[in-house]
């Protein structure tokens, strides 16, 4: 059974940090492309953050220079570091496995406010 979870969503106030978790387990996690996704309340989930099976790295335009994406191929584990987070990046956080087949979390909120 294909399981990701995600943890480390919560409530930040603008310009602060959080660093979110996935861990991954019943997929060959080294052969697989992960992600990040956000869907904010009444927009569509957009793409965050990606790293491929061999470690390429990709960021939406909004996120560079801010976020940063990793992978921990021991513990089956994705990160997303989130610096300097603004309001609009409040959004419920999605961990992504993608080779044939796709699979999601079930989600993680992040809400930025003063």
């Amino acid at each position: 059974q294909v399981q990701l979870v995600e943890s480390g969503g919560g409530l930040v106030e603008p310009g602060g940090s959080l660093r979110l978790s996935c861990a991954a387990s019943g997929i060959r996690f080294s052969m697989y492309d992960m992600a990040w996704y956000r869907q904010a309340p009444g927009k569509q989930r957009e793409l965050v953050a990606s790293i491929s099976s061999g470690g390429r790295i990709d960021y939406t335009e909004s996120v560079k220079g801010r976020f940063a994406i990793s992978r921990d191929y021991g513990k089956a584990m994705v990160y997303l570091q989130m610096n300097s987070l603004k309001p609009e990046d409040t959004a419920v956080y999605y961990c992504n496995a993608k080779r044939a087949s796709i699979y999601w979390g079930q989600g993680t909120q992040v809400t930025v406010s003063s």
